[in-house]
């Protein structure tokens, strides 16, 4: 099973957008349309990177009509792990979970890949959880499942969020931080953990995608309320949401031919300090 991309609009623009392909060339949805596991005997899932390593555009976020950009806070330059999500996954913002005691963030779940590659925007990998941490953002639940390619040299050698503290030393901690810190600069309070900020394990963090997986059948059988959600696909044939391909050809073709790339606003490349 392979993937690709088609870019729109111009970089660095309201109009830029990013819009995935099946081998076959025809239009699909990231979030609904690739599968959430790559191998599901081995426990090894898909992921969809949207975020690079140490680059900072939120590519599906708008603040006040402007794009988003995440804060350097020092030291931590951008994002510090490959970010993305596992597609055909859904934290149920009406589903309060029993060990966060917090609803679901209306989200797929958010994976932070620590393999050595820097992944381009749109790439989809094949990976393996590790663990999960359980942060609380403004009261919702949004898990961070920490994964590794399996296509990293030393993936092998991870199996467990233990692995991660004995191999990579201060990452797991810098993880912690970085969530812990990165909306301060827009004037909020530091976000808070389920767990007391402790890493919860593999089992678990499988757990956590399997039930998620779940919310997600539920969404696109419209079993439950999709609100403002897009659920549009083009695979799901039992799913009230299914198109066909010229539907969603029609939707691509109907946005900006891709253009030349804007110039990231040097605000970007401020740093940021606070005592920890």
């Amino acid at each position: 099973m392979s993937f690709s991309t088609e870019e729109r609009g111009a970089p660095n623009t309201r109009d830029h957008r990013v819009y995935f392909k099946n081998s076959s060339g025809e239009f699909i949805s990231p979030f609904h349309d690739i599968p959430a596991y790559a191998n599901e005997a081995e426990n090894i899932f898909h992921a969809v990177v949207e975020v690079p390593r140490w680059t900072n555009a939120k590519m599906e976020d708008v603040k006040n009509g402007n794009l988003r950009y995440v804060a350097n806070v020092f030291p931590h330059k951008g994002y510090i792990w490959n970010y993305g999500a596992i597609p055909q996954t859904w934290e149920d913002p009406n589903h309060r979970d029993e060990d966060t005691g917090c609803c679901g963030d209306n989200d797929p779940i958010d994976i932070c890949d620590i393999g050595d590659k820097v992944c381009s925007r749109g790439e989809i990998i094949k990976v393996k959880a590790l663990g999960t941490l359980a942060l609380i953002d403004e009261g919702e639940t949004d898990w961070k499942v920490i994964v590794i390619n399996t296509e990293d040299p030393e993936a092998s050698d991870f199996n467990n969020i233990d692995d991660v503290r004995r191999l990579k030393p201060g990452y797991l901690e810098a993880t912690v931080d970085w969530f812990k810190r990165y909306k301060v600069p827009d004037g909020k309070p530091e976000n808070q953990f389920a767990f007391n900020g402790e890493f919860k394990d593999r089992d678990f963090a499988i757990k956590t995608i399997k039930s998620t997986h779940e919310f997600w059948k539920a969404l696109v059988s419209k079993a439950t309320d999709a609100g403002g959600l897009n659920c549009m696909n083009t695979s799901l044939s039992g799913s009230p949401f299914c198109c066909s391909a010229w539907e969603a050809k029609a939707v691509v073709e109907s946005t900006a031919a891709v253009g030349a790339e804007d110039a990231i606003p040097t605000s970007v490349y401020k740093w940021f300090y606070y005592e920890k």
